[in-house]
């Protein structure tokens, strides 16, 4: 073989493997890439749970948390510590004392699924309202609300039993997430921040304690279906 013609070969050979190393990740639309099996971006630190409960027993924190991470696991959303943002009247980590939400979700800044800034600290975040652009699933998926467009049923009503401040709402956490009684009830967030015919007015806006729920024992009736904030506090 001439000295030319091994160099053209070797040529090709290189063009192959730097086509072949282009092709095997492609940017995905969270942020990931498409070699990694469609997982999202590991820089979301917030989401509203894609999955749902058909009552307000979550299984305690410790339940609810536990489905923040699995649904951060399995989209692909980094080593994080995740939390849900609820609270509680008595916690059995904290000697059975009142556990408020806003105290359990680290100190921010918090982004979506897509990359987009919820808030930048806890002050933010409280003082902010709810938004069907920002408050997406893991998955970067708008939830079902009063937003124009949007499919049925409207599940927007996202439990938290907290007060608009992330403090803990009496009597209105589903016996600190464990009970699926009818005679309880659960204080819920609107996550599109909207009410009746796409009312943005207080208390329709507030993402974390807009109106209260029918029951404990099923979370749809008002607009819900047992989703839940996840935040990364790490």
């Amino acid at each position: 073989m001439s000295f030319r013609a091994l160099t053209i070969g070797l040529g090709a050979l290189l063009e192959l493997a730097v086509a072949g190393c282009h092709s095997e990740q492609k940017p995905s639309a969270q942020g990931g890439t498409s070699g990694s099996g469609g997982q999202g971006s590991t820089q979301t630190s917030f989401f509203v749970s894609s999955d749902k409960s058909m009552t307000g027993n979550l299984g305690g924190l410790s339940g609810a948390d536990a489905r923040c991470k699995a649904l951060a696991d399995a989209a692909g959303l980094g080593n994080k510590t995740w939390h849900a943002y609820l609270s509680v009247e008595s916690d059995p980590a904290n000697g059975g004392a009142a556990t408020n939400a806003r105290d359990r979700i680290g100190a921010g800044p918090w982004y979506n699924s897509k990359g987009a800034l919820v808030a930048n600290d806890v002050a933010a975040l409280h003082s902010r309202t709810g938004d069907a652009e920002l408050f997406l699933d893991e998955h970067g998926t708008k939830i079902n609300g009063q937003w124009p467009g949007s499919p049925t049923p409207n599940e927007h009503d996202v439990l938290t039993g907290s007060n608009p401040d992330g403090t803990v709402m009496p009597s209105m956490t589903c016996a600190n997430w464990t009970s699926a009684d009818a005679g309880m009830a659960a204080q819920v967030g609107h996550s599109d921040g909207l009410g009746p015919g796409a009312n943005a007015n207080p208390p329709f806006s507030s993402w974390n304690s807009a109106h209260a729920s029918q029951g404990c024992n099923d979370t749809a009736p008002r607009g819900g279906a047992g989703r839940i904030y996840c935040f990364a506090i790490n």
